[in-house]
């Protein structure tokens, strides 16, 4: 019996330690729980993204989607203010949230933590970058507040090219 509550013990020290991962499928509860952690707007919120991000196969169960376009087709290092990481977040919640059809409910604590993040990058340098930095922030944050959930199509996008080329041919063609 003593041997046995050893191995239990020492199988429950490498399962907190990360050296195992548990033997039961994650619940969507137990994700929902996560990604909550993980986008929230404060440093323990970025903090524990930062850490899962840096150990995503300790995540493995969950199946989150890690992937990321960084800031879309805004510049990533805009002025070289470094948003490559708050970037990563944003998407991670925004896909995260979307695959457990919880998008709507979550986007704007999604968009907080993306300025939250951004905000911490500015933090960093002196006065005057420091406000360029933040102008830049908070032009970004207002970018995904407003269009963040926008889906466009490749159909729309052909609709829009195809528009703006009759639009450029002359009257009598």
């Amino acid at each position: 019996m003593v041997k046995r509550s050893l191995a239990f013990g020492a199988l429950s020290l490498a399962t907190l330690l990360g050296l195992t991962s548990p033997a039961y499928a994650v619940t969507l509860q137990e994700k929902l729980n996560a990604l909550s952690t993980f986008s929230q707007p404060t440093a323990a919120g970025a903090s524990s993204w930062r850490a899962a991000w840096q150990n995503q196969g300790a995540w493995a169960d969950y199946a989150f989607d890690w992937s990321t376009d960084l800031c879309s087709t805004s510049p990533d290092q805009p002025l070289g203010f470094d948003f490559r990481m708050p970037c990563r977040r944003h998407d991670f919640g925004y896909r995260n949230y979307k695959v457990v059809g919880q998008f709507p409910a979550n986007k704007s604590r999604i968009d907080d933590a993306f300025y939250y993040d951004m905000k911490q990058i500015c933090s960093t340098y002196s006065t005057i970058p420091r406000n360029t930095c933040n102008g830049l922030a908070w032009t970004y944050y207002q970018a995904v507040k407003e269009f963040g959930s926008l889906t466009v199509t490749e159909a729309q996008i052909e609709q829009v090219r195809r528009t703006a080329e009759q639009a450029a041919q002359p009257a009598d063609a």
